[in-house]
């Protein structure tokens, strides 16, 4: 390590790499799960991340020593408009990938007979959702892909086709105690140092040159640098996915406001449907974020929580 008599570990994890910039504000979605299920469904729903509350409810998890009690738990509320089904996409396995074999678009007759389901692997939908209807200022719909869950590729061709054109909502497809991923785009924190980006240990203060920087950054020889080499870079406006995520309520703010006193903060007023995940989500308030049903993990139990307690007072900026 040059200057120093002992060795040191290496810093920061290696799971994220590159960390640059993502390429746009709506995260890539590369897989969907597979839901075995006699009926179909949409297996994702786009949303705006308002803001985040404190809920208290009943501790339902078994064999803890807190079985029973009041749990406080940290959430994030999710802005969740009505979406738009937009379009109908089958996809075949083709020289070692799925390719699009057939595009049909809401408002284009099609029928299930016409379409070639005996080359169909999967199934997408296309999901329009609009930022104004939540209040935020773009106007131009956010359109997405959504995977299709089901056992028959026919049952799901036939479910979208059936939906083309109309809304869905996000109660009709997430449940109150279900667990769900949410992918977004962090908070972006510019250029940054390696005492920052990767939590470097700081040089003594007697140090050549600088204190906030590695010791080495590799050998003479080979004259190289590694990519696993802390160094200073972008931090932050990264595509995350955060797991395990359970819904602790879904509601219409007509009917049961969400918005604490003075509105979220940079945000606003939820004045429409909403979902309240437990913990955090990505990104700061307004950030489109895509909930996607559990992708991994073994199977938690569905039950919606006993809600005891919903914090709804105004927060300090």
């Amino acid at each position: 390590m040059g200057h120093r008599k002992h060795s040191a570990p290496r810093r920061g994890s290696l799971a994220y790499r590159p960390r640059g910039r993502a390429k746009s504000l709506l995260p890539r979605i590369r897989n969907w799960p597979k839901l075995l299920s006699d009926k179909p469904s949409i297996l994702g729903f786009p949303g705006y991340k308002a803001g985040t509350i404190h809920v208290i409810t009943v501790d339902d998890r078994a064999k803890t020593p807190n079985f029973g009690k009041p749990l406080f738990n940290p959430s994030s509320v999710l802005a969740m408009p009505e979406a738009e089904v937009a379009g109908l996409r089958l996809y075949a396995h083709e020289n070692g990938q799925d390719k699009c074999i057939a595009d049909v678009k809401a408002g284009a007759q099609a029928q299930v007979q016409g379409l070639p389901l005996d080359r169909t692997r999967r199934v997408g939908a296309l999901v329009s959702s609009i930022p104004n209807d939540v209040g935020l200022s773009q106007k131009k719909p956010v359109v997405l892909e959504v995977g299709v869950g089901g056992s028959d590729v026919k049952a799901q061709a036939e479910y979208v086709l059936g939906l083309l054109g109309k809304k869905v909502k996000f109660a009709d497809v997430f449940k109150a105690g279900m667990y769900v991923d949410v992918l977004g785009i962090t908070k972006g924190k510019g250029f940054e140092g390696v005492i920052t980006r990767f939590g470097v240990k700081r040089k003594q203060h007697k140090s050549r040159k600088t204190v906030r920087e590695v010791g080495v950054i590799g050998p003479w020889h080979p004259a190289a640098v590694t990519y696993t080499t802390a160094r200073a870079g972008q931090m932050g406006f990264h595509q995350r996915t955060e797991t395990g995520k359970r819904i602790l309520i879904t509601g219409n703010a007509k009917e049961n406001p969400i918005t604490p006193a003075g509105g979220f903060l940079h945000f606003g007023e939820v004045g429409g449907d909403y979902a309240v995940l437990r913990g955090s989500v990505p990104g700061p308030a307004s950030r489109f974020v895509m909930v996607r049903m559990r992708n991994r993990g073994t199977s938690k139990s569905s039950a919606p929580p006993q809600v005891v307690e919903v914090s709804t007072r105004a927060r300090r900026a």
